[in-house]
């Protein structure tokens, strides 16, 4: 079998740095699995690597799709494997980076993504109820049929709450129970899954307010109006990601610019704790590796994943 890294790891816990000096020294090509950076123009709000960070290591998968599209995971599967494969046929190593945790996983394991069918009117159907009732009165109806996903889905993620919904209406069975059974399946690859984790969560969570701090200060209130003002729909996809979503509802005058940093704040944690049991419950051959403990250091790092490839 061919040989596939894996870092993972939650929000700002140092992938993109530590990945980089691992690909340098394998000279492995880098496979972003971010649900975010993949949108041209996020730039700020996703902590987008920049040409420099790279340091000459190949990216894939950033970038690559207009803000504007209806962007899916199986879109991302299809694309991401071909590079996967691409990578491999020319005897290098793919290192797949990332903390969007399904999307890892639909790339190491042969995962059915089990598309929609063409009848979309269940989905309009839940789309209009949101918008009369909210999106929490959405999300209460996931936890009378499937409370796992009604568990794990923030209500805010209405493109999931509805997929999960769809998935049960189609199946009669929880999207949960199917999640379950795509997990056993075994690993396409030789894959070796690290995920970089703090001892000490505090320390995480410090370094992901100083993360928001930073996206405020580099202008990430412009980039949202860019962003609308080229004609991304404020309900599209991409803009549901953390950080766009409170930033749009600071500039429709819903919450004070105070209250938008802390939403952003409080959401980034939520997301991290999710990210962390994600991995935990999903990924038993994983090897963590707390670099908090490891002062931080990007070779040290390196060391560790290095000799345990």
């Amino acid at each position: 079998m061919n040989k596939v890294i894996v870092i993972a790891g939650p929000t700002a816990s140092g992938k993109t740095a530590v990945s980089i000096e691992v690909a340098k020294r394998l000279d492995s090509e880098i496979v972003s699995a971010d649900s975010v950076q993949v949108y041209k123009k996020l730039d700020i709000g996703s902590a987008k690597i920049t040409e420099d960070e790279k340091q000459n290591v190949v990216h894939h998968m950033i970038d690559i799709v207009d803000p504007i599209s209806d962007y899916s995971m199986a879109d991302f599967k299809e694309l991401a494997d071909k590079e996967i494969e691409d990578i491999i046929s020319r005897n290098k190593i793919p290192m797949i980076v990332g903390g969007t945790g399904f999307y890892i996983q639909s790339l190491i394991r042969d995962i059915n993504l089990n598309e929609e069918d063409d009848d979309n009117s269940y989905r309009l159907e839940l789309e209009k109820i949101a918008s009369e009732k909210g999106n929490e009165y959405v999300h209460e109806m996931l936890k009378e049929i499937d409370e796992v996903s009604y568990e794990k889905i923030h209500a805010n993620n209405l493109k999931r709450v509805i997929r999960a919904l769809e998935y049960y209406k189609k199946n009669n069975k929880p999207i949960s129970l199917h999640n379950e059974e795509e997990k056993e399946k075994d690993y396409k690859y030789d894959t070796k899954f690290f995920v970089l984790y703090f001892d000490d969560r505090e320390k995480l969570y410090e370094r992901c307010d100083a993360r928001v701090d930073k996206m405020i200060n580099d202008g990430l209130i412009d980039e949202v109006e860019d962003l609308l003002a080229s004609g991304v729909s404020k309900d599209g996809t991409a803009m549901q990601a953390i950080g766009y979503k409170e930033v749009i509802e600071y500039l429709e005058d819903k919450i004070t610019k105070e209250e938008m940093i802390t939403k952003i704040k409080t959401n980034t944690r939520h997301l991290v704790k999710r990210q962390y049991t994600w991995f935990k419950h999903q990924e038993e051959n994983a090897i963590w590796i707390a670099v908090d403990k490891l002062n931080y250091d990007i070779k040290k790092i390196a060391d560790e994943i290095i000799k345990n490839i």
